[in-house]
């Protein structure tokens, strides 16, 4: 049974890096390639979707939001620069995997500037790396005690991200907090869906059986239908604050170039 990781709206994160302008396939990040339930995952994958199962993800993830935390849903939410991605704690090898999960982000979302960086000060996006033992405490530094209890009893998380917006609903700042000692798949599991909700894909779905917003689904890697939603999500015509009614009048063009980069970076037909 999976447990639920769900996103928070309060606080920030920035990370810079791309790909994209390389021409290059991009094969499956090597972090996870040694995974047994990754590697089933990959095999099963679907990898080809219509405009309307595409767009239907995206407006369902893109608006909204599962724990309504913090003010108005009805608009995006994205950063409008670099994101650095600063991980905080002591286990190097999480460190490292975390780094590889940053760098295939960056590689797969054309128009995201996205990177690590060498310190919290230069961060926008800080990932805390606690135990299991440690996860209810640290959200509680974060959110305060009265907080952390909602959300113990909300949503019994196993790990958790949050962002900050301003008033034209800029993302300024994102915490991700993940569990190190929860076993390899988890923690890739908890490290994709949180970074990726960090970056403005706030609410999850249970409609659509496709996506890693979903609390039925867990995937460990970044699969090519979510691929498609973070493209459309920071393609540079989806502005921060539009509404509905203007992102879909812009998604039969954007769309198109999304489908011509996802295509070339997983060497889809």
């Amino acid at each position: 049974m999976r447990t639920l990781r769900r996103f928070l709206q309060i606080r920030t994160l920035a990370a810079a890096l791309s790909a994209a302008a390389l021409g290059e396939i991009f094969p499956p990040c090597p972090a996870f390639a040694d995974i047994p339930a990754v590697a089933q995952r990959q095999r099963s994958e679907k990898k080809i979707f219509t405009d309307s199962e595409i767009t239907e993800g995206f407006l369902k993830i893109a608006f909204g939001a599962e724990y309504h935390l913090a003010g108005r849903v009805d608009r995006i939410r994205k950063y409008d620069g670099p994101v650095r991605v600063f991980a905080d704690g002591s286990r190097a090898d999480r460190k490292a995997q975390l780094a590889k999960i940053v760098a295939d982000i960056a590689a797969r979302v054309q128009h995201l500037d996205i990177a690590m960086a060498g310190n919290l000060e230069d961060a926008n996006v800080q990932v805390k790396l606690v135990r299991d033992r440690d996860l209810y405490r640290t959200i509680a530094t974060f959110y305060g005690s009265e907080r952390a209890r909602e959300i113990r009893s909300s949503l019994d998380p196993q790990c958790l991200s949050g962002f900050r917006k301003n008033e034209k609903f800029e993302i300024e700042h994102s915490d991700v907090i993940l569990t190190v000692d929860n076993g390899d798949f988890v923690f890739f599991d908890c490290a994709y869906e949180e970074l990726l909700q960090s970056l403005g894909p706030i609410n999850d779905t249970s409609s659509v059986p496709w996506t890693m917003f979903n609390d039925n689904v867990s995937m460990g890697y970044f699969d090519v239908y979510d691929q498609y939603l973070l493209n459309l999500l920071y393609d540079p015509r989806i502005k921060p604050g539009m509404t509905v009614q203007e992102v879909k009048a812009l998604l039969p063009d954007v769309l198109t170039d999304v489908r011509a980069w996802v295509r070339k970076v997983n060497n889809l037909p």
